[in-house]
């Protein structure tokens, strides 16, 4: 269990700039998520808040551990990751989705946050792509 705390530590102890660029990535990406599902009444967060402790304090560190590893591996780990979140948002009522939405209509109610997680689990892998490419490009590294 200390190997694995310890590697966690590692991967997340990065650069602060790096930091603060993954959580803005995550924060605009997590509000355009939510503002999307709202608009064309898929799911919504309960509270717009929720996008902070989703996208920022759940899945940047999520990415940071993940970042480095092969797209797979990635999206692998990053599927169990956010298949707890949307089991949970969804038990506890912290996501809405909504009645009848596009992702119910094509896949069936019963499928619904298994799609969910199967599309989210794509932010991981995309996200650190997207985050080092700003990055490198901005800092010139």
């Amino acid at each position: 269990m200390d190997e694995f705390i310890q590697f966690v530590l590692k991967k997340v102890n990065v650069d602060r700039r790096l930091l603060l660029l993954y959580c803005l990535v995550y924060f605009l990406w997590g509000l355009g998520m939510n503002w999307f599902g709202t608009q064309v009444e898929i799911a919504k967060f309960t509270y717009w808040w929720q996008v902070i402790t989703c996208y920022i304090l759940y899945m940047v560190p999520i990415s940071l551990v993940l970042r480095g590893m092969p797209f797979h591996a990635q999206y692998a780990y990053g599927l169990a990751a956010m298949g707890l979140l949307e089991f949970g948002g969804y038990a506890l009522k912290t996501s809405y989705a909504y009645p009848n939405n596009l992702l119910d209509k094509l896949f069936d109610i019963r499928n619904f946050s298994l799609g969910m997680a199967l599309f989210f689990a794509l932010y991981f892998p995309l996200g650190n792509w997207a985050v080092d490419r700003i990055y490198k490009m901005v800092f010139k590294t």
